[in-house]
């Protein structure tokens, strides 16, 4: 959009930079978690550069095999998918024109499907199929690659579909038709008027297979028995924990992803500079002329740029040793942990200090302790406590008052009287 308005082109800066923000800053974030030394993924605090989680993760033997499983059930997803989806988009074409909503609806149903009702459904049907033929728990329909591929395709086979009907809506029937005409057949029209038509279509379908196929989790979850894809692998690290080393897979899927996007770029240029020159397309798939490839062409200036600053990355990472820096970081927590230490020392005993300057409530508190000119046992309650009264011999006790008449006298009389208890003892004058 052209405009003269400076606050309309600061607004749209804004929201350019908060939308790419929003979809590149999680991936910016966590490429650069790769490089930092904790052994768990995170930005800040900044501690050491390192290129160790790579080698982590080259060694990581569940990480490798879970991409090796990917891969090869990609591979397998995309050609299924692909032959679906073409065969289902040339049906669509040549279908009785009331029936193809119909159809249409009924092909597209598997894309409104959650992937965990596919998954479930996938292992049942087959398993079902298996029993039918009398097939061994070992077979083949009970193999994880195979489950995974048939479970994917249904799905992504959709998806390729899509792409071939868009290919497909800008073909001239025409030509198809001529050639049959010429004593063509159908293989061979197929095969040189409507394949090579078709070619960019293929391409395209191919690569959003198999980009399907590899992040897929929903229904592999159900299918992948004793061959766990990459993605599994990750769900069940992330579960029972993880290092920077996911970060570090990350980042290389990330740089593969967009070196593949730039050579497309140039791949596409190319072709629009030769046919802006009157040259034919075929004229382009000759080999990689570095000088005219720049010219006009700034994807090709930016790959070349990410493979130099690549290869002095390597170069680099070979030489460099993070081990003095992790020695100053570790000495710099001792520190910090030994000064923490001190102050909850020192509060502890400030706190033990106000203590033994209070003394206990009655309601399980703590209060002054009373004045040392009161007496023990003065209080609220008044000297129902008193170490006097609790003992006789103590200090503070309440001499008794001095006998006026022998013992034993009292209310009950003489009954209790020395004289009369021991008739031995001398009589009280």
């Amino acid at each position: 959009m052209k405009t003269n308005n400076i606050l309309l082109k600061f607004i749209l800066a804004a929201y350019l930079v908060v939308f790419f923000g929003y979809l590149l800053g999680p991936l910016v974030v966590m490429s650069i978690t790769a490089f930092n030394s904790p052994s768990f993924p995170k930005l800040t605090p900044w501690e050491c550069l390192t290129f160790e989680w790579f080698d982590v993760l080259a060694h990581d033997e569940r990480i490798l095999n879970g991409i090796e499983n990917s891969l090869i059930i990609g591979i397998g997803t995309v050609i299924l998918s692909v032959i679906m989806g073409l065969a289902g988009a040339l049906m669509l074409t040549q279908i009785w024109p009331k029936l193809r909503a119909t159809y249409y609806t009924i092909v597209i149903a598997p894309i409104l499907i959650p992937g965990v009702v596919l998954g479930i459904s996938t292992l049942v049907f087959w398993d079902r199929i298996s029993i039918m033929l009398g097939m061994s728990s070992g077979g083949i329909l009970h193999n994880g690659i195979f489950l995974t591929i048939l479970g994917q395709s249904t799905f992504i086979a959709s998806y390729c579909m899509l792409v071939f009907i868009a290919r497909l809506q800008r073909f001239d029937t025409g030509l198809t038709e001529a050639a049959l005409d010429l004593g063509a057949t159908q293989v061979q029209a197929f095969r040189k008027i409507l394949l090579p038509f078709m070619k960019p279509a293929i391409g395209s379908a191919a690569v959003l297979a198999f980009l399907a196929s590899f992040e897929n989790y929903n229904t592999t979850t159900f299918t992948f028995g004793k061959f766990p894809t990459l993605t599994i692998e990750l769900a069940q690290k992330v579960r029972y924990g993880i290092n920077p080393s996911i970060s570090a897979l990350a980042f290389i899927i990330i740089v593969l992803t967009i070196l593949g996007a730039l050579a497309h770029e140039i791949y596409r240029r190319r072709q629009q500079l030769a046919l802006a020159n009157g040259a034919p397309v075929a004229a382009v798939s000759g080999g990689f002329q570095l000088p005219k490839i720049f010219r006009g062409n700034p994807a090709a200036i930016i790959l070349v740029l990410l493979t130099l600053g690549g290869a002095s990355t390597l170069w680099f990472a070979q030489s460099y040793s993070p081990d003095v820096c992790k020695m100053d970081v570790r000495e710099q927590k001792r520190l910090i942990q030994e000064e923490r230490i001190k102050a909850i020392r020192e509060k502890r005993q400030l706190e033990l200090q106000q203590k033994q300057h209070q003394g206990p409530d009655v309601f399980g508190g703590s209060k002054s302790a009373a004045p040392a000119t009161q007496s023990p046992g003065k209080g609220a309650f008044g000297n129902v406590f008193d170490p006097g009264n609790l003992d006789k011999s103590g200090p503070g006790a309440v001499k008794p008052q001095e006998p006026t008449k022998s013992p034993g006298k009292g209310a009950f009389g003489d009954v209790f009287a020395p004289q009369n208890l021991d008739k031995a003892a001398p009589k009280e004058d």
